[in-house]
């Protein structure tokens, strides 16, 4: 029996589910923690609701990836790491270069460390676990899975700046978004609740955790979104700013009296977001129980929050001259009741209607808009690793 491995490594972290092949069941999911330091926490979900969790310490990847394996063996999830056909890793920044899943080879890994800089915090330690797990387990599959390449549909109006045109040609200057896998793989969801091929539709899908963005898709393609030349654009989110005017970091900096510009965007991404308005936390959950308190600055930056999606999603309505159907998907959009209710609200002048009692769930399916309502719009759980494993069965199976 074939087995797939998903893996989403961090700079000090490993998050991984395990698959049969070809059913895609979950036999095992966990993660480890605190890589690097004494006290690193492993977590493994298996069975019939079991759980295994100890911790010690871990002191790199290397250690971390053979410790898995090991535990793998030891808890009987699997009985030979050759049952590990492949392994599929999500890499958020794939450039120009990567419009699909590809396998692991030489070059691959070269053109990922050549655009780094595209995405510093996240690349790098992807290519960690790349690398490791290709040398704990030469003989299986290695597929890289980009959270940019679904977005290399975009049409050039909305990928382009206008900013000078050598700036693109040279140094690849453009809008790449991010979380690709998530919005893919919630539109074909959306299509099977809606009942209709995916090619039909003209969908508006939100992921909204602690990294945020919204995407337009057009006849199962996107189309249009808001993330742009890195994951600082875009909506309000849990630390970083959103769309602010590029002058300001240079204002800032004379106000701040800093010498370098890293220090100004470390605020943005950092420091700003629900974070930053509220004062109080980067956590949704208790910005809102701030403000349900009356904590005005609470209050500012959900009014914010919500600003800025149904501005995107009314840009979008009009790019697209329409929408079929509306999808919330991630921590926020999959778990906030409040959120959810309160872009639909605003959107009534469209004709969109709530089902309150199907709204009230959390991080279920469910079509949490009302039966005449004229855009339907859900509430799907995002599953960015079943994504990852079908691209990674397509090419066992090629």
């Amino acid at each position: 029996m074939r087995k797939i491995i998903v893996i989403n490594s961090g700079s000090s972290s490993l998050k991984f589910k395990l698959f049969e092949s070809p059913s895609k069941n979950v036999l095992a999911s966990g993660l480890i923690e605190r890589i690097g330091l004494d006290d690193s926490i492993i977590t493994i979900k298996y069975g019939d609701k079991k759980k295994h969790r100890e911790v010690q310490a871990i002191k790199d990847h290397t250690v971390a990836v053979d410790l898995l394996l090991q535990l793998l063996k030891k808890l009987d999830i699997v009985t030979d790491l050759n049952e590990i056909s492949a392994v599929g890793h999500r890499v958020v920044a794939g450039g120009e270069y990567f419009k699909k899943s590809v396998p692991v080879d030489g070059n691959v890994i070269k053109k990922i460390e050549d655009i780094i800089e595209l995405a510093p915090l996240h690349n790098p330690a992807n290519l960690v676990g790349i690398k490791v797990f290709k040398k704990l387990l030469p003989n299986a599959l290695s597929v890289v899975a980009f959270d940019t390449a679904f977005h290399q549909t975009l049409p050039e109006e909305n990928f382009m700046y206008s900013t000078p045109y050598d700036w693109y040609k040279e140094y690849g200057v453009r809008r790449y978004g991010a979380h690709g896998i998530s919005h893919r793989y919630v539109s074909l969801r959306a299509a099977e609740l809606m009942g209709k091929p995916v090619e039909d539709l003209k969908l508006v899908t939100c992921h909204l955790g602690a990294g945020a963005s919204i995407t337009a898709i057009k006849n199962g393609k996107s189309f249009d979104t808001s993330m742009g030349f890195t994951p600082l654009t875009g909506i309000q989110m849990a630390t970083r700013s959103g769309d602010v005017d590029v002058s300001l970091v240079a204002y800032m900096m004379k106000k701040l009296k800093v010498k370098s510009v890293s220090e100004i965007l470390y605020m943005l991404n950092k420091e700003s977001g629900f974070l930053g308005v509220s004062g109080v936390s980067l956590d949704m959950r208790d910005v809102e129980a701030a403000a349900a308190k009356n904590n005005k600055r609470a209050e500012l930056a959900i009014k914010l929050f919500y600003n800025d999606i149904v501005k995107y999603i009314g840009q979008y309505y009009m790019e697209m001259k329409g929408i079929d159907g509306i999808v919330f998907t991630a921590g926020i959009g999959e778990n906030s009741p409040e959120t959810r209710e309160a872009i639909m609200n605003e959107l009534s002048f469209l004709g969109v209607t709530i089902d309150k009692e199907e709204n009230a769930k959390r991080g279920t399916e469910g079509i949490v808009s009302g039966k005449d309502s004229s855009i339907t719009v859900m509430r799907i759980p995002t599953d960015e690793e079943y994504m990852i494993c079908c691209d990674v069965e397509a090419l066992m199976n090629e």
